[in-house]
């Protein structure tokens, strides 16, 4: 595959929206599912792209890859989303070289979270890589820079307290019910959507609102079913839906449906109604916010939240950035080595055609004073590109080492 050759960093780019120029009815316009991000990497080689991978979350939607044309990357994602290059170009952000590297790195380590140390991410980004990875969409450029930033994530939420105490748009939601719903107890709340974001919201309401009076629904049954008996709550079927919601109290919809999955008509009923919704794009029909009896919060709303432990996590962003200047160097030296790779391959290839020029048989006749059986070929070769690669990374003399290595590969051979 071509991106699995050496391409330099400079044409490492990214476009992307987040939730600093993009509310939550935009980003959704560009959201991308799991069919998707399939239909993307199944026509990716039509636009010239064979290096890529894209992040799709609640707050984001980026395409890194390696491009000279950063426009590729934004036509070939606006080709399966219902929005467009125009409307993207307009709000997007572009990196290429040194400056998308850095955003990667920040992007993992949650510096560039809508709540800032959010961890989340980085299960986000395994899961996107790996769906590229196993269309042959990362080569050793990506693997190792994306190697790199998963390290130092790591490193991060292990020396820091960047991820410290319990800030998510999962537990801001439970926080939001905490402080504005009285009498929990007898509240009835129906979670619509049991996949990790749903899954969380659920652990943190039982763990911290003191209830179970939650019924789950999920478009798997099954998935409800057993997160339900896991955590002492109750289930339905999403054929049930509309009772439910009606009976409802406190709706939170934590779903990844392409369209609105509750509707103005299943709330248009008799009650005041809590409706949360942290799907992107939105799950809940907007002109649910008209009825009077609704008070519907998304996660643009709960990512306002402040509290002091995003106070604390501010104070350990230096040196979040210390470890990440640590390991955007290492990648550095690696990918500066890297860039030997082609003349390093040449001189191999060469070395063999020499070797395989036996005297006398071949176009090319050795020297006579060459002795091939002085040696295993093979294990001469390697050791004289070793030297070569050592000498290089040192010198930085190209076309000296390649004769160098060639008078190395005579000199050994000698009697």
């Amino acid at each position: 595959m071509k991106g699995n050759d050496y391409t330099g960093i400079l044409n490492f780019c990214i476009a992307g929206i987040n939730y600093k120029k993009t509310d939550a009815s935009i980003r959704g316009q560009f959201a991308v599912g799991a069919g998707q991000y399939h239909n993307i990497l199944s026509v990716a080689h039509s636009y010239g792209l064979h290096e890529l991978f894209i992040l799709s979350t609640c707050n984001r939607t980026e395409i890194y890859g390696l491009t000279e044309h950063v426009q590729q990357l934004v036509q070939l994602l606006c080709s399966q989303t219902t929005g467009t290059v125009e409307v993207f170009n307009e709000l997007a952000y572009i990196k290429s070289g040194q400056d998308a590297v850095n955003h990667l790195f920040n992007v993992a380590a949650g510096l560039d979270s809508q709540i800032l140390g959010d961890y989340e991410i980085v299960g986000q980004l395994k899961q996107a890589v790996k769906c590229s990875r196993e269309r042959g969409f990362i080569g050793a450029t990506l693997e190792r820079l994306v190697n790199a930033v998963l390290q130092a994530s790591k490193a991060i939420k292990n020396q820091t307290a960047l991820s410290g105490g319990t800030v998510s748009v999962s537990f801001s939601a439970v926080q939001y019910i905490k402080e504005n719903v009285s009498d929990l107890r007898n509240k009835k709340i129906v979670l619509l959507g049991t996949g990790k974001i749903g899954r969380n919201t659920c652990k943190n309401m039982v763990d911290y609102l003191g209830t179970n009076n939650i019924t789950l629904i999920n478009r798997s049954p099954e998935k409800a079913a057993v997160l339900a008996a896991e955590l002492g709550l109750q289930h339905a079927s999403l054929a049930e839906l509309p009772e439910q919601l009606a009976e409802a109290d406190i709706i939170l919809v934590a779903t990844n449906a392409t369209e609105p999955t509750v509707l103005t008509s299943h709330l248009d009923v008799r009650g005041n109604k809590l409706v949360i919704d942290l799907s992107i794009p939105y799950n809940v029909e907007a002109t649910a916010q008209r009825l009077t009896n609704i008070t519907l919060v998304n996660v643009d709303d709960l990512s306002r939240m402040k509290d002091e432990t995003l106070q604390k996590r501010k104070a350990e962003v230096p040196k979040a950035k210390a470890i990440i200047a640590l390991h955007a160097a290492e990648f550095a030296e690696w990918h500066a080595h890297r860039r030997h790779v082609p003349v390093l391959k040449a001189v191999k290839d060469k070395l063999h055609q020499i070797h395989a020029s036996q005297p006398g048989t071949g176009p090319y006749t050795a020297p006579a004073f060459i002795n091939f059986a002085a040696e295993k070929p093979e294990a001469r070769i390697q050791k004289i590109i070793t030297t070569m690669a050592v000498k290089m990374r040192q010198r930085d003399q190209r076309g000296c080492q390649y004769i160098e290595a060639i008078n190395d590969f005579m000199a050994t051979g000698t009697n």
